[in-house]
């Protein structure tokens, strides 16, 4: 099974990388459009700021074959925000493959709940074959100031200041706001989940 990790100007791929290597699947980097047209599953991770992000896709033409991709796909962290219609952090129009809104925390409790979350946070309300095996309460470990509002593609939830939306899924992408390559054993379920797909 061929494994296409999206190379774009975003951090954090390599930690994805090293998670597939525990599991044993080879991912290979890669921004060549007729790789990721080729695999089977597409990842698309990274760590980094929207804008940025979306004008290196759209000078690759990365924007448009992502949202053509029939395999499945799953964001994480960055990559979920950007599959999502808008973000409020610096005004950026997204990908669009989910109706929601990407928004930043605003905390009437600077104080007691910081922001960015940083951390280890539980999710609920899974129903999605990705999280096959994974308990109700999970912990998995987040890095974020900006969060997808709830929507008619949420498949988990969790609470920082509100409940937002822990993963998405539409058709064949999957979406994930905590980083599962971080998140030990449940997490590499839910990685391993998605390449069974």
């Amino acid at each position: 099974m061929k494994t296409a990790i999206i190379k774009y100007n975003a951090g954090n791929i390599r930690s994805v990388q090293f998670a597939l290597d525990r599991l044993g699947v080879n991912g290979i980097v890669t921004d060549n459009p007729e790789e990721i047209l080729s695999a089977d599953r597409v990842i698309f991770p990274g760590v980094g700021e929207a804008s940025t992000a979306m004008r290196y896709l759209k000078e690759r033409n990365l924007d448009k074959l992502i949202t053509s991709l029939q395999q499945p796909v799953l964001g994480i962290c960055l990559g979920m925000q950007l599959l999502c219609r808008y973000s409020e952090e610096n005004d950026t129009p997204c990908l669009g493959v989910f109706d929601v809104d990407v928004k930043r925390f605003t905390s009437p409790v600077e104080n007691l709940l910081k922001i960015p979350q940083i951390g280890w946070n539980n999710i609920t309300g899974l129903h999605s074959v990705m999280f096959e095996h994974v308990p109700e309460n999970s912990y998995m470990y987040f890095v974020h100031s900006y969060y997808a509002a709830l929507g008619a593609d949420t498949v988990a939830i969790t609470n920082y200041v509100i409940n937002y939306s822990a993963a998405l899924q539409k058709d064949n992408f999957y979406a994930v706001q905590f980083h599962p390559e971080k998140s030990a054993e449940h997490g590499s379920r839910i990685i391993e989940n998605f390449l069974n797909l």
